[in-house]
């Protein structure tokens, strides 16, 4: 019932790690996953030491679905030259650019040229609707690309990230440019993002093993907690 429920949404589910035989592999195997994205904290986290060996194994693992790899640069001309690199690698692959440097610089000229090329990429660390606007102008018609807006962080900051969500998806509307809800911290979010429009959302580990709460009655989940919450203290031995 739940891989039906998923398998109907409108909204696409992209799988978020960087293991590739514990979550990569696993999730491969579950047809409502519908693409894959890491990045260098990730791949870093996951002990990756050969960024490319691994990309490259993941591909070959991945054929059909999209992946997206993140250039490691900070200078613009070198991402380009990183971006062509990666983008080689498969026809499924979507190449990552940060929307600006470490020195705070934007990116624009970069994503320009690529879309250009015709290199399908993947804009990240996205926070602003300024920066939706001048991404949107740099890409090219007929070139698919993602506009990665990290909604997550935005709500962590105290603000309501749903205008923007509901904005960028407007404006793309009738291109191949995706919106792509990024950092979700709640299941809700898959529901919420689908309601405003987003085209993708990116779901970690942690947060995909939640879903077989979704469609679980209230009732049913208030009894599992209570049972929960007795199980453990019987377990410690605690007596009052």
């Amino acid at each position: 019932m739940l891989s039906h429920l998923l398998e109907n949404l409108d909204i696409e589910i992209f799988a978020d790690g960087a293991n590739l035989s514990d979550m990569i592999k696993k999730y491969n195997e579950m047809p409502w996953i519908k693409g894959f994205t890491t990045n260098p904290t990730l791949l870093r986290k996951a002990g990756v030491e050969d960024y490319e060996k691994f990309a490259k194994q993941v591909i070959e693992l991945i054929p059909d679905r999209s992946i997206s790899f993140e250039v490691i640069a900070d200078e613009l001309d070198i991402m380009v030259v990183q971006a062509k690199k990666i983008s080689s690698w498969g026809e499924n692959v979507f190449v990552k650019i940060p929307v600006m440097n470490t020195q705070g610089v934007p990116t624009y000229e970069v994503i320009d040229v690529l879309s250009k090329l015709g290199v399908k990429v993947n804009v990240t660390a996205v926070f602003t609707m300024e920066q939706v606007d001048a991404i949107d102008r740099c890409l090219r018609p007929g070139v698919p690309a993602y506009i990665s807006i990290f909604a997550g962080r935005i709500a962590d900051s105290g603000v309501d990230p749903t205008d923007l969500m509901t904005y960028a998806p407007n404006l793309v509307a009738g291109t191949q440019i995706k919106i792509l809800w990024a950092s979700p911290r709640e299941v809700l979010n898959i529901f919420q993002a689908e309601a405003c429009g987003c085209h993708i959302i990116t779901v970690a580990d942690s947060l995909l093993n939640k879903l077989s709460s979704v469609g679980k009655k209230h009732r049913q989940f208030s009894q599992e907690t209570v049972q929960m919450f007795y199980d453990d203290a019987q377990k410690a031995g605690y007596t009052l």
